[in-house]
């Protein structure tokens, strides 16, 4: 079917749906498998629902379902991705269409990093007013069907939950079933979708006009009492921010102001003026909606994307919550889901541009530190996939070491660790540095443990992980290259034994075996990190069952 399939080359690809009749039409069926998401949402702190303010990010670029509608990835060359998860809480996938369901490689490289992630349901123009018209305007029944098909969508393809965007006028039969739909559409989420959202978005007013308010008003408020958030549009100013968060009481975080990164209309700031915007909205304690984040990707062009992607979201990150993981094993390669080449143990398999989001890998912090330290992706080598993360900085004179913060973690340290690390040194000066791993840990008895309101301890222990020259025999399939070079990396195992405590950062420790009285520069590549919980290692993984294939055509 079209749907499901490039008619072009029979591929799998992401789909909309185009009205009303589409959507109460709509079943699941065995074509819809590629487009189920394969990654369930991983775990992190602080929650999503922790009261603190919150970052949304909503991606609108050139009507959506671009080179991303791919389910298997396509040869596209500098591809838009986004990675930087470990500063959000939410992605929306938004297009124009009536039910946008977001294309599966979105929902897994988000669910990797632990961020939810909405469809869009959007009505507009003429068009809009006659589908309202038509599943608003009479009884009860109607509004159910509609709502409870949402639901089951979001709950089949696995994504969680909905931004609902009115943006036509409406009848007052309409409008006054508004509410009781918005009520029933997020308890139908809830239920369906363990930790399942809906937000509204500030368009239509309770009496059918549809007017933008920039703020929370009594005039929209009934639609934020009856769902899990409002989304404001973006010419405000900072007395809506205060009139807001006086209205909004107790739920003030759960209003997401609105930023447009192309700074259309009256606003504060867009660009790489968004942190003025930003600013503003953390003094009021609310969180923010970053629409069209893809503007550095559109606007300054593909050529240094990654390279201003990291500058822009640099510029927000002292405003933006750090999430930190709390599931063991951690594993990445770094891999974006993009490439100019295929790595595989460090060697290139295939030359040509790739794009997969579904590939994408665990994310680390991109931090910079007042320009000495810098973390960035190299698309040149790889250990896995198509990129590695290049750590750059300098050693002071006369200092020992630098350590380079990779991830924030907050769980409780199993007794005994593993650990892996894959890298490469480049530049001169190679033989003067040493790389390692350095896991920071609080007491159990002061950490941190989700309850925002008191701040989690300073890390109070810092561990170099003894290197493991071989594995135990046990472990020596997972750990085969411990200590090994190949194509210039370099791999080692480390183990650590640790009691009562709670793990709180993974850093790069880059040492030098002796001070030097000038600052060295340094640059080291990392192809693979893993953090290992010694126990759940031994046991055998459990047997693969009931495997089938289908829908296959040799080529």
């Amino acid at each position: 079917p079209a749907r499901q399939f490039d008619t072009r080359t029979t591929e799998p690809i992401s789909f909309f749906l185009s009205s009303l009749e589409d959507l109460l039409a709509w079943q699941p069926n065995s074509n819809d498998d590629f487009n189920i998401s394969a990654v369930p949402l991983a775990k992190r702190q602080p929650t999503l629902h922790s009261k603190r303010p919150r970052t949304l990010v909503c991606h609108d670029m050139r009507g959506g379902y671009l080179e991303d509608r791919f389910i298997q990835g396509s040869a596209t060359r500098n591809p838009y991705v986004f990675y930087h998860w470990q500063y959000i809480d939410i992605f929306i996938y938004f297009s124009h269409h009536t039910i946008t369901i977001p294309p599966v490689c979105w929902t897994n490289a988000a669910h990797r990093n632990g961020v939810p992630v909405l469809g869009t349901f959007i009505t507009e123009w003429t068009g809009g007013e006659k589908l309202c018209e038509a599943f608003l305007a009479g009884g009860e029944e109607a509004y159910h069907a509609v709502s409870k098909q949402l639901a089951r969508i979001a709950q089949h393809y696995r994504f969680d939950g909905w931004l609902v965007n009115i943006e036509n006028v409406l009848s007052a039969a309409a409008v006054g079933n508004l509410p009781h739909f918005l009520r029933h559409l997020t308890a139908q989420v809830h239920s369906a979708v363990p930790g399942g959202l809906v937000i509204w978005y500030d368009s239509v007013l309770q009496n059918g006009t549809l007017r933008w308010q920039n703020e929370l008003t009594e005039e929209n408020r009934v639609f934020f009492d009856a769902c899990d958030g409002l989304f404001t549009n973006y010419n405000w100013k900072e007395e809506h921010l205060e009139r807001t968060h006086r209205l909004a009481g107790p739920r003030y975080t759960d209003i997401y102001v609105g930023i447009d990164i192309f700074a259309r209309g009256d606003v504060i700031g867009g660009g790489f003026d968004t942190d003025k915007s930003l600013h503003l909205v953390r003094q009021h304690g609310l969180s923010a909606a970053i629409f069209a984040p893809g503007w550095v990707y559109e606007h300054l062009g593909e050529e240094n994307f990654l390279h201003n992607e990291n500058k822009f979201w640099g510029l927000l990150a002292k405003y933006l919550h750090t999430h930190s993981i709390c599931t063991l094993p951690l594993t990445t390669s770094f891999s974006l889901g993009m490439g100019t080449s295929r790595f595989l143990a460090g060697k290139e398999e295939e030359a040509g541009p790739w794009y997969d989001l579904s590939a994408q890998e665990i994310q680390p912090l991109y931090l910079e530190h007042e320009g000495r330290l810098s973390i960035s992706c190299s698309l040149q080598d790889a250990w896995y996939g198509g990129s590695s993360l290049r750590v750059q900085g300098t050693i002071p004179p006369n200092e020992e070491r630098v350590a380079i913060r990779l991830f924030s973690l907050q769980m409780p340290a199993p007794p005994k660790l593993f650990l892996t690390l894959v890298y490469k040194l480049e530049g001169p000066h190679l033989d003067k540095f040493a790389v390692a791993l350095e896991l920071s840990t609080c007491d159990s008895g002061t950490c941190h443990d989700g309850n925002v309101t008191s701040l989690p301890a300073e890390p109070n222990g810092r561990h170099q992980p003894r290197f493991l020259p071989t594995p135990p025999p046990s472990l020596a399939k997972l750990l085969t290259a411990c200590n090994h070079s190949s194509h210039g990396w370099t791999s080692r195992c480390y183990e650590l034994d640790l009691q009562d405590c709670t793990l709180r950062d993974l850093s790069l420790l880059v040492s030098l075996h002796q001070p030097s009285p000038q600052e060295l520069p340094f640059t080291c590549l990392l192809g693979e990190v893993r953090v290992l919980d010694a126990a759940s290692m031994v046991a055998s993984p459990p047997q693969v069952q009931s495997l089938t294939a289908s829908q296959l055509w040799w080529q």
